[in-house]
């Protein structure tokens, strides 16, 4: 079963995906980028299909011809959001230490 990328609601993976298509559960674009199974942040042009062409906004809707909805679903966890938790966590390392009190 697929899971919506912004808000983890359940989506059919054999559910035909048109441009105009919406998520049920908060209206986001599900023919978009980060609801993909080629694409990956980590990969040259954020994307593992090397033919696609770039793409500008990754979470609206667009026209590339390879889009298939990710069957395994990410769980509602986007990457901008692990991003921020990371640098959250490395200025939590040089925050200055509050000094001892007994």
């Amino acid at each position: 079963m697929s899971v919506c990328a912004f808000c983890g609601n359940a989506l059919d993976p054999k559910q035909r995906i048109v441009r105009d298509s919406e998520c049920p559960g908060c209206g986001r674009d599900l023919h978009a980028c980060v609801q993909c199974r080629h694409y990956d942040p980590g990969a040259n042009n954020k994307c593992r299909e090397p033919q696609a062409e770039w793409v500008t906004d990754r979470e609206r809707r667009n026209f590339c011809d390879y889009f298939s909805l990710n069957p395994a679903g990410r769980g509602g966890i986007r990457p901008l959001d692990r991003a921020q938790g990371a640098r959250d966590k490395l200025s939590q390392l040089f925050k200055p230490k509050e000094p001892e009190t007994e």
